[in-house]
């Protein structure tokens, strides 16, 4: 292995972020590596001696014992869950530089990395808030200017009925669907680079179905081809990130619901109704992940374990169970 002890760290960090834009990472993500990476850089920089500007700073003087300065000083202000994600980031950084034989071994199990618990679903409350939620959307309701029904039902429906992430709606092209009537399927291109197949049921194979003939009723056979965007907005332009978050909110709005999304999960919520009711219907950890594509079981676990909870809650509450209570005690005296 050739020295390269005295490399400067920026060099280093911008080529990580081009190998890593090779995966197609979501701007946002990519966004967040280059913060967390720069971030704490530069706090270890400052707490060199002496001091240095984080350009003059060289993976050789990254220690242990720096990393774990740098990072107690990242994580004062900070949530447990951006340091966590912060951990993870310079932990494949490290990865990536004993790979390209940079440095001799990774630092970072040295570094304490917090307890993440497991995020909790939050699905739509209410037992029948998905179905009031596409009911409105399908009679157009609310004042818009160029009302499109069926598209908004298209969106979703992928989301509520095949748990898609905000990621993988936007990366769905016209092709992504194939298979013959009654055997339809989705592909999508997943997290971290893992695609996935889904069935798509045959109402959901409709729902798509009338939001593309009404597509080429507003501009034209040639904007559905095989490698179109799926999802376009009223202009016919491949819908963006913002675009698709406004479109959700519109349709919580004119349903009326806004009081029944949980904070923090806007469009994510269409997502954890879906795995939620898979659960309660039956489904298990594996079919769950697949379906999700979870790379982790843990993260699938959540919905059931979630879910047996409500059950238990469920029956708390019935007021049988009051009646045994007295019985017993009645018996008892």
């Amino acid at each position: 292995m050739h020295d390269k002890s005295g490399v400067l760290v920026i060099g280093l960090i911008e080529g990580f972020l081009t190998a890593r834009a090779t995966r197609k990472p979501s701007p946002h993500t990519q966004a967040a590596y280059r913060r967390d990476l720069f971030g704490v850089a530069t706090l270890a920089a400052e707490l060199t001696t002496p001091p240095l500007p984080l350009a003059d700073l060289r993976i050789d003087a990254l220690s242990p014992g720096l990393l774990r300065t740098a990072f107690a000083r990242f994580a004062a202000d900070r949530a447990a869950a951006s340091v966590g994600r912060a951990w993870s980031t310079w932990n494949s950084f490290f990865t990536f530089l004993v790979a390209e034989q940079v440095v001799p071994g990774n630092p970072m199990p040295a570094v304490g990395r917090p307890r993440m618990p497991l995020p909790q679903p939050k699905p739509l409350r209410g037992e029948d808030t998905p179905e009031q939620l596409l009911a409105s959307a399908a009679r157009g309701e609310g004042r818009q200017r160029d009302p499109w029904p069926e598209r908004d039902v298209a969106v979703l429906a992928l989301a509520l009925c095949a748990g898609l992430r905000l990621s993988e709606l936007l990366a769905l092209r016209v092709g992504s669907l194939s298979g013959r009537p009654g055997e339809r399927r989705v592909e999508v291109a997943g997290k971290g680079g893992r695609p996935r197949v889904l069935p798509v049921e045959p109402a959901l194979d409709e729902v798509l179905s009338a939001y593309l003939d009404s597509r080429v009723r507003r501009f034209g056979s040639r904007t559905v081809r095989p490698d179109s965007p799926l999802l376009v907005d009223r202009r016919g332009e491949p819908l963006r990130r913002g675009g698709l978050q406004y479109l959700v909110e519109s349709c919580y709005r004119r349903a009326g619901i806004g009081d029944r999304v949980p904070r923090g999960a806007r469009l994510h919520a269409l997502r954890h109704t879906f795995a939620t009711r898979l659960a309660e219907d039956g489904a298990g950890a594996a079919e769950i992940m697949r379906l999700l594509g979870h790379a982790s079981l843990a993260s699938s676990q959540t919905y059931i374990e979630v879910t047996a909870v409500q059950q238990r809650e469920a029956v708390r509450a019935n007021r049988t169970n009051r009646a045994l209570v007295g019985l017993v005690r009645s018996q008892s005296g």
